[in-house]
């Protein structure tokens, strides 16, 4: 029969092995002030990847006017309204630059249990979700640009002559949500890799992302007939029910932390 002081040696040693693969617990007030140190970081990256993006922004305008024929078939009508274009894109730009990092500084404060091995798989999430993000933005100027401008330029047969702020902010606009979107299946492995999020709880909760996806949709679409709706809302619905399957192929239930004295 193992002896009282035993006990409490083994109970020490396996808190101390938990310790070392979980790192060691934080109080309320370190949490927060891990929040704001994070919060500080992704506002820093973001600065200077925009600043980064300044250079590329002109070249980038060029490339996201082809859908609607280049410069000369927008027409500005403030006198900011060109600075503001060249902001919106330069933020884009920065997003796209900043989002691996950005990225990281969230999920490494939202999960903050993880084990040695779960910190690991963060290197392969990270680059991975930042090729889906290239992804979803390559997806939405070469697939989806090209049929909603035209639908909705050419729409009653109204000659058009779109403002640049309009132009660009749907674009953009759309670029973005479509950019992130496509890392959903890659962040929803994760988390079920790591047991945060269940396949069971993911399926019960599909009637719910239908009509969230629905929303998600009309925001993002400056109109809401059914052409451009079903553009965005049918890879969101894909990349969702592909989430869903990853979830089922990932999911390992998380064991519990134990519990010190």
């Amino acid at each position: 029969m193992a002896t009282s002081e035993e006990l409490i040696t083994s109970e020490n040693t396996e808190t101390a092995e938990a310790e070392d693969e979980l790192g060691p617990r934080m109080t309320l007030l370190e949490h927060l002030k891990e929040l704001r140190d994070r919060l500080i970081r992704i506002v820093l990256s973001l600065v200077i990847a925009t600043a980064i993006g300044f250079i590329f922004s002109d070249y980038l305008i060029d490339i996201l006017a082809i859908p609607i024929g280049g410069r000369m078939a927008l027409e500005a009508i403030d006198v900011t309204e060109n600075m503001g274009v060249f902001m919106r894109v330069s933020l884009l730009a920065g997003v796209t630059i900043a989002m691996p990092f950005v990225l990281y500084q969230v999920l490494a404060f939202i999960v903050p249990g993880l084990t040695k091995s779960e910190r690991r798989m963060l290197w392969y999430v990270l680059p991975g979700a930042t090729v889906l993000f290239i992804g979803g933005v390559l997806f939405c100027y070469f697939l989806m640009l090209p049929v909603a401008v035209p639908f909705l330029i050419n729409f009653l047969g109204i000659p058009t002559k779109p403002r640049p702020s309009t132009y660009f902010g749907f674009v953009t606009r759309m670029m973005l949500w479509i950019g992130a979107s496509f890392e959903m299946p890659l962040i929803v492995a994760f988390l079920s890799r790591i047991g945060i999020i269940t396949p069971q709880a993911l399926s019960k909760f599909r009637r719910y992302a239908i009509v969230l996806i629905a929303v998600v949709a009309a925001v993002i679409t400056p109109t809401v007939d059914p052409v451009n709706m079903t553009l965005v809302m049918a890879p969101l619905l894909v990349l969702y029910e592909l989430g869903v399957v990853l979830s089922r192929i990932m999911y390992r239930k998380r064991q519990p932390r134990p519990m010190t004295a």
